[in-house]
């Protein structure tokens, strides 16, 4: 499967990178108790460091922010996910376990301060383009209502979008009978590429090291290297 830049992002001046990942032969589950209790002895240290700094504070949540409004979306009404998981915590509304590709993603979210999305592969149809989302344009998301697409940074196929960093898609969800995914890593783009390489890499090696199977990993960016 082919993952690509649109052109209006590679001539953008607003620098994006992405960590792209593509799973095979996976098995989804439940999540192993050291996956469990690192999420929440981790969501619990968030939470402890956030009684005295802002949410806007960490970096890489502050870069996001600076991301979305460059390309044209309002940070403070719509705020992307690694934002939304580092405010659930600010109010002690702890992630609970869903199943072992999820939780997984969550962690490294929080980790790394920027959003993860991650796909079911079967569900995706063609190859995935990543671009600003047009006028008019809407998907039905895991919030369970209609998003605006305008100006959002997106990942798309044939059928429409089906991603983003502020919200993925019911469509290509991933479950327990996923044994194909592709994850894509909002990278913050000021990192070197070593860094980037390095962050994307490890996510990928604990994911197989859960999930078994196979994966293969590249960096997009619209910089010049």
């Amino acid at each position: 499967m082919n993952v690509s830049l649109h052109s209006e992002l590679l001539k953008s001046k607003q620098p994006l990178s992405f960590g792209i990942i593509q799973y095979k032969d996976i098995e989804v589950g439940e999540s192993p108790q050291m996956l469990k209790g690192r999420l929440q002895l981790f969501q619990e240290s968030i939470f402890f460091e956030l009684q005295d700094k802002g949410v806007t504070e960490f970096e890489g949540i502050k870069e996001w922010r600076s991301i979305f409004k460059n390309l044209g979306k309002d940070p403070n009404r719509y705020r992307h996910s690694a934002e939304a998981l580092y405010r659930r915590i600010k109010k002690q509304n702890y992630l609970t376990p869903i199943h072992s590709a999820i939780d997984l993603n969550n962690f490294f979210s929080l980790q790394y301060q920027c959003p993860i999305g991650l796909y079911d592969s079967f569900k995706i149809d063609g190859d995935i383009i990543i671009r600003l989302g047009s006028t008019g344009e809407e998907f039905e998301g895991l919030n369970n209502r209609l998003n605006s697409a305008e100006n959002l940074l997106l990942t798309a196929d044939s059928v429409g979008p089906f991603g983003s960093p502020f919200v993925d898609s019911k469509r290509t969800a991933v479950s327990e009978s996923t044994s194909e995914a592709i994850q894509i890593i909002y990278l913050t783009p000021d990192q070197p590429v070593e860094n980037q390489k390095k962050l994307t890499r490890s996510l990928m090696d604990m994911f197989l090291q859960i999930h078994g199977g196979s994966g293969e990993m590249t960096i997009l960016s619209n910089q010049n290297e």
